[in-house]
């Protein structure tokens, strides 16, 4: 057995016996090392991931460029999650793409992928359910359920998260000044 397969079949048992419950390592590069290649988060070079996330089928998730995910998150990736370039996700949000379907006789699942786009936050302890769609700038307040998808450069809040006012159309950049100290 080659190096790489042994490497792979290492992490699926540390996977399955709940090593990676919670990524608690509180070295960036050896974290995102383990996520990238044993654990295979789609997890772009510059693209950053707190201490303490936790993750269902991790490869499910695919995370763009200079996007940041907070300390504490959750992220189903069993339907596929996408985030886009430049998106700051903050601390403890939870991101599903798996439910319960409470018509069915036999109490089975639905699900559908979650996507974030470009330049959108999210604020900590939001809660985004499957099938939402986040636009491109979009912001999320603290503490919302997200059950519908957002139209881009709005903000939305509240339980269930609703329409609140427009956002002005920014372009920036994330952790430009710390790239080099996170990789």
């Amino acid at each position: 057995m080659a190096i790489v397969e042994k490497i792979k079949s290492i992490g699926y048992w540390l996977y399955i016996f709940g090593a990676n419950s919670s990524c608690k390592l509180p070295i960036h590069y050896i974290r995102h090392g383990l996520l990238r290649h044993v654990f295979r988060v789609g997890l772009s070079k510059t693209a950053i991931i707190y201490c303490g996330c936790r993750f269902f089928y991790p490869w499910g998730v695919k995370i763009g460029e200079n996007s940041i995910v907070g300390n504490h998150a959750f992220l189903d990736g069993r339907k596929g999650i996408t985030i886009g370039n430049n998106v700051n996700i903050a601390g403890e949000v939870r991101i599903y793409t798996m439910e319960h379907d409470i018509y069915s006789p036999v109490f089975g699942g639905a699900g559908a992928p979650v996507a974030i786009n470009d330049w959108a936050y999210i604020g900590s302890r939001v809660t985004i359910l499957p099938g939402v769609v986040i636009g491109e700038g979009a912001v999320v307040a603290s503490g919302a359920v997200v059950t519908r998808s957002v139209a881009p450069w709005c903000l939305v809040g509240g339980v269930p998260a609703k329409f609140i006012q427009e956002r002005p159309q920014v372009h920036y950049q994330l952790n430009t000044s710390n790239r080099a100290y996170f990789q």
